[in-house]
């Protein structure tokens, strides 16, 4: 039985911590789990991402389309699937991914108008599924953390130096646009909204965390 399952949400939200937690767990219950983390960085497929990141072809986000800036990262993850798990996923084994096809819809619909927004998407899951070929996931569970929580992470992760991050980390306006993105999809396109803050608006723990995806992750297993 093949599995696809995507840890989605903004920069800092958590995401590769929630996914190492998952395949602990997954691990733990005797499940077979390939962990893997998009972009490639380092990858020759990934030359493009990591240049349009680090602002070589336009000093912000929306310096390049919502178009252009997908196939950047589309053609990132058809190679590392072809390259790396496509195998694991055709031999039966739980994938779990920090970032997807999810990724563009958050980050490139952030740049359009709400009326540009749907064909958009319609390209996008067309040329990533169906010409390109990769798989469709089973479920996309997005962690809400708001840009508010997640600046201070980044921050924090960098050690204070506002120069490593990259051209969509600087931009908090840009990101909050992402975040606003992340939540219309799972009103509208079925992704799991995963509570992150309590009713004070503090961090719940990683655990916490987890255990709430897993709640929503044990019926596609």
């Amino acid at each position: 039985m093949k599995r696809l399952f995507i840890i989605e949400g903004i920069d800092g939200s958590g995401k590769s911590t929630q996914v190492a937690l998952m395949r602990q767990r997954l691990e733990q219950m005797g499940k077979n789990v390939t962990q893997i983390k998009l972009p490639n960085y380092g990858s020759p497929a990934c030359a493009p991402v990591e240049q349009y990141l680090a602002g070589a072809f336009g000093s912000d986000a929306d310096s390049v389309n919502a178009y252009a800036a997908s196939s950047f990262f589309a053609v990132d993850r058809f190679a590392y699937y072809k390259t790396v798990w496509g195998k694991d996923y055709d031999d039966g084994r739980i994938i779990l991914s920090d970032r997807y096809v999810s990724s563009n819809l958050l980050h490139q619909c952030a740049k359009l108008d709400a009326e540009q927004r749907v064909p958009y998407m319609e390209w996008l899951y067309d040329f990533e599924y169906n010409k390109m070929g990769i798989p469709r996931p089973d479920a996309v569970f997005f962690l809400d953390v708001p840009p508010k929580i997640t600046g201070g992470l980044m921050t924090d992760r960098y050690g204070g130096d506002e120069s490593k991050k990259d051209i969509h980390e600087k931009d908090s306006e840009y990101l909050l646009r992402c975040y606003n993105m992340g939540l219309y999809c799972c009103e509208n396109l079925g992704f799991h909204r995963i509570t992150c803050l309590d009713d004070e608006g503090n961090m719940l723990s990683k655990e916490a965390i987890s255990d709430a995806i897993f709640r929503n992750m044990e019926q596609f297993l």
